[in-house]
């Protein structure tokens, strides 16, 4: 994961690794502010004093929450990524099949990036560049994969990038909302026509 060089990182131990397990099931299932460091201290089975001497606080722990999620977001995207034909639309909705897969095991409650948003919006949090950094990477994958799309000039491969990254993102809302039926699923099918309309120009 490409993150900010002041972005600190701790490294994991058994405990910590519990802890953080039972950390990112509760901040996801309950929101962040909600859960405190007793709860996740129980639930991980250590003490409160384990908690802060592994991690020094609960900021550093809503760190690791994201950045694991993202880390093992990234890793399934690869996976997807490297299944398919290195064309730039087989490899632009491979992303939205990614999303699919991954909002299936373990997005129920819709993108955790979003969500902590919600709860983390000053930019001098520790974990504010972590959501921040995961949706400027998206950006910058939808852009680059798009750019690749034949006979698209700059500015309009960037437009469809931004266009491709709005779309993606509002499934992932919508299907934490539950408004409708599998989203991702429908964002994909626009992405697919997008495509087409595109490479017809």
């Amino acid at each position: 994961m490409d993150t900010p060089e002041e972005l600190r990182r701790i490294t994991m131990t058994p405990a910590a690794r519990r802890a953080l397990a039972a950390a990112g099931r509760l901040f996801y299932d309950r929101g962040i502010h909600a859960v405190g460091v007793d709860l996740i201290a129980a639930e991980a089975g250590v003490t409160k004093k384990t908690l802060y001497d592994r991690f020094g606080s609960k900021e550093q722990i809503v760190v690791e929450y994201l950045a694991d999620r993202d880390e093992r977001w990234r890793a399934l995207l690869a996976e997807h990524l490297d299944a398919v034909p290195p064309a730039p639309r087989d490899r632009i909705l491979a992303v939205f099949d990614a999303s699919r897969a991954w909002m299936t095991e373990n997005g129920s409650k819709g993108c955790s990036m979003i969500n902590a948003h919600a709860e983390i919006s000053d930019p001098s949090h520790p974990a504010h560049a972590v959501i921040t950094g995961q949706k400027q990477w998206m950006l910058d994958l939808f852009t680059r994969l798009a750019r690749g799309v034949e006979g698209l000039g700059p500015d309009a491969a960037d437009r469809l990038g931004r266009t491709l990254m709005l779309l993606h993102e509002g499934a992932l809302v919508a299907h934490g909302l539950k408004v409708f039926p599998d989203p991702v699923a429908h964002a994909r099918e626009e992405a697919a026509d997008l495509l087409a309309g595109a490479t017809e120009r």
